[in-house]
C-alpha cells in the first residue's frame, strides 16, 4: 500500500512538472523567441522557418509536425516511445497557441543581449524540468533518433545535424545581428540545460587514508552520525595494503568532518570532491539505521 501511494505521488508530481515546464517553454517561446526572431534548432525553428512561406502561425506549424512526428516515431521507434512523448508534443504546441493570441505576453527590451541570456536560460531551465522526469518535447529529436537508427551515429551527432539544418534554413531569413544572438541563446539554453540536468542532492564526497582508518571510521560513525564505507586500497609505491574511508556528507558539515578526521590523524592523506547527486539510504531512502538519523 505505501509503495502504491508513493508510485502515485511520483506520478502526480511528474505530470505537474511535465506541464509546468510545457507551459513554462510556449511562455518563454511566444515572449522572448518569436518576437526578437531569435533563431533556434528543434520543432519551434521549423514553424519558425515554415511560418515564412506558409499561411499559417507558428504554434499550428509545430503542432502539425509533432504530430507528424509522433507518428513516424510509433512506426520507427515503438510504441513505447509513442507513449513516452505523446504529452509534450501535443501540450507545447497548444500551449504555445493559446500564448500567441494573448498580446500583453509579447513583450520587447532595448537590451536584445538581455533578452537572449534571460530567454536562454530559462528555456534551459523550462527543458531540463521535462527531460529530467524521462520525457521528450517530441518534434525534431524523433528526426534525430530516426538518424541515429538508419546511420548508426551516435544519437548527439544526429541531434547537432538535425538543429544545424533547421538553424540553417533560419539564417536564410535572418540578419547578421540575429544570427549572432541567436548562437549566444543557444549556447546559454545548452549551458544551463546540462546544469539542470545534473540538478540534485549535491553532497561532499571525502575519501582519507590513514593508518589510522579504524578510528577515523568509528569518529564519523558515531561523532557525525554519517555513513562510511571502507575501501581495500594498496600504495603504488611500496605495496602496501591499506584502507581508504569513503564518506559522503552535507556541504554544510565540510569543515567539521576535515576537522575531526586530522584531529585523529594529522598526516592524512585526504581528497574532497563535490557531487551532483546522491541516491540511496541515508539520502534519499530512509536509513536503516535508526542511530544514524538522515540528514
Amino acid at each position: 500500500m505505501n509503495r502504491q501511494r508513493k508510485k502515485l505521488l511520483r506520478t502526480i508530481k511528474n505530470t505537474l512538472i511535465l506541464l509546468a515546464g510545457n507551459l513554462l517553454l510556449a511562455f518563454l517561446v511566444n515572449t522572448f523567441v518569436l518576437p526578437s526572431n531569435i533563431i533556434m534548432g528543434g520543432a519551434t525553428g521549423i514553424g519558425v522557418v515554415l511560418s515564412k512561406v506558409l499561411p499559417l502561425d507558428t504554434a499550428t506549424i509545430v503542432l502539425i509536425f509533432n504530430t507528424l512526428m509522433l507518428l513516424l516515431g510509433a512506426a520507427i521507434l515503438g510504441k513505447k516511445f509513442f507513449l513516452s512523448t505523446v504529452a509534450s508534443s501535443l501540450l507545447y504546441p497548444i500551449f504555445l497557441g493559446i500564448m500567441q493570441r494573448i498580446p500583453a505576453l509579447s513583450i520587447t527590451t532595448e537590451n536584445p543581449l538581455l533578452f537572449v541570456l534571460f530567454g536562454g536560460s530559462m528555456l534551459g531551465v523550462s527543458l531540463g524540468m521535462i527531460i529530467r522526469i524521462g520525457a521528450s518535447t517530441g518534434g525534431a529529436d524523433v528526426l534525430a533518433l530516426v538518424l541515429h537508427r538508419w546511420s548508426h551515429i551516435s544519437v548527439s551527432v544526429c541531434m547537432w545535424i538535425v538543429d544545424g539544418l533547421i538553424i540553417l534554413g533560419q539564417a536564410l531569413f535572418a540578419t547578421s545581428d540575429q544570427i549572432l544572438y541567436g548562437i549566444i541563446f543557444l549556447v546559454t539554453e545548452s549551458l544551463v540545460l546540462d546544469q539542470v540536468m545534473l540538478l540534485g542532492q549535491s553532497q561532499i564526497q571525502i575519501f582519507a587514508i590513514s593508518p589510522e582508518s579504524e578510528r577515523i571510521r568509528q569518529a564519523i560513525l558515531t561523532e557525525l552520525s554519517a555513513g562510511a564505507t571502507m575501501v581495500q586500497i594498496e600504495s603504488g609505491y611500496l605495496g602496501n595494503q591499506q584502507q581508504g574511508i569513503l564518506c559522503v556528507i552535507p556541504p554544510r558539515r565540510l569543515h567539521e568532518t576535515t576537522e575531526l578526521i586530522q584531529s585523529i590523524d594529522p598526516n592524512v592523506f585526504m581528497t574532497v570532491t563535490k557531487i551532483k547527486e546522491v541516491r540511496g539510504q541515508g539520502f534519499t531512502l530512509e536509513r536503516r539505521n535508526p542511530h544514524l538519523p538522515t540528514e
